[in-house]
């Protein structure tokens, strides 16, 4: 067979490969972006997209942790004026904070809350617990429920009478499943406000499942404690099936006695 490379110099023949290697991968190239895009559009937004853009949200979050230590020694560094003036800074945040919650924009309500927080001199502790009870309510709307739970105590500890915080924090509790928790919150309240409707019917709805989760537990205890009793009395031809359990309805204990054979 004749050669066609036969009167062309080297230089024809290296340009003429390198630009059929060149081609090739214009074609590879546009055969993967054709696949990307039949992907996307039969799959839609990748979940990593999706992921990445949570954690471009999450990155304007600031650190809500309040180290009460620091405020502590900053504070005996500041004049009474200049502990006045945070004060009044720190009523204007919360005003601001108040503002944002109610455009529905609870992550920036978060910070302004927490700068009021950094802000504002430990002394005041009424609003400090308001605060902290107000950036409860922005991080329920996040879904951070374990953390509005830590606001809410934060509230309380510091003003033990604050009924909006008690209720926050029991409505919160229910949702976690702290169901002994939630009532115990909703009967405080009743003692600062006998009339409250929240809490005068937390426990009709309550004590029932409180019940009904106490005698699941009940039983699967006793379940477990039956199976461990056998282990030990197999070896002496027994079972817990031998012996006879007796509730004493006074106290509400049990007694073990051994079955008449």
């Amino acid at each position: 067979m004749e050669s066609t490379n036969i009167g062309r110099t080297n230089e024809e023949i290296i340009s003429e490969l390198t630009e059929a290697v060149e081609n090739d991968l214009s074609v590879n190239e546009q055969a993967d972006a054709a696949k990307i895009a039949e992907s996307v559009r039969n799959e839609g937004i990748p979940e990593d997209f999706e992921k990445d853009d949570d954690e471009s949200s999450r990155g304007n979050q600031i650190d809500d942790d309040i180290d009460e230590e620091k405020l502590k020694d900053l504070e005996v560094t500041l004049s009474d004026e200049e502990k006045e003036v945070r004060y009044k800074k720190s009523l204007e945040l919360k005003k601001s904070g108040n503002e944002q919650y109610k455009l529905g924009n609870h992550l920036e309500s978060v910070n302004i809350y927490t700068e009021a927080l950094l802000t504002c001199p430990l002394k005041y502790q009424n609003d400090r617990s308001i605060f902290y009870a107000n950036r409860a309510a922005s991080k329920i709307s996040l879904g951070r429920n374990e953390s509005a739970i830590e606001d809410c105590t934060k509230a309380i500890e510091l003003n033990e009478k604050y009924i909006r915080a008690y209720l926050r924090r029991a409505k919160l509790y229910e949702t976690t499943d702290k169901l002994d928790e939630s009532l115990a919150d909703y009967k405080k309240v009743l003692e600062f406000d006998p009339g409250n409707k929240d809490a005068l019917q937390a426990p009709h709805r309550l004590q029932p499942l409180i019940d009904e989760r106490n005698e699941k537990l009940k039983t699967e205890m006793l379940g477990k404690l039956k199976d461990l009793g056998n282990v030990f009395l197999r070896p002496f031809g027994l079972s817990t099936d031998s012996f006879q359990m007796t509730q004493n309805p006074d106290t509400g204990g049990y007694s073990i006695n051994i079955k008449n054979q």
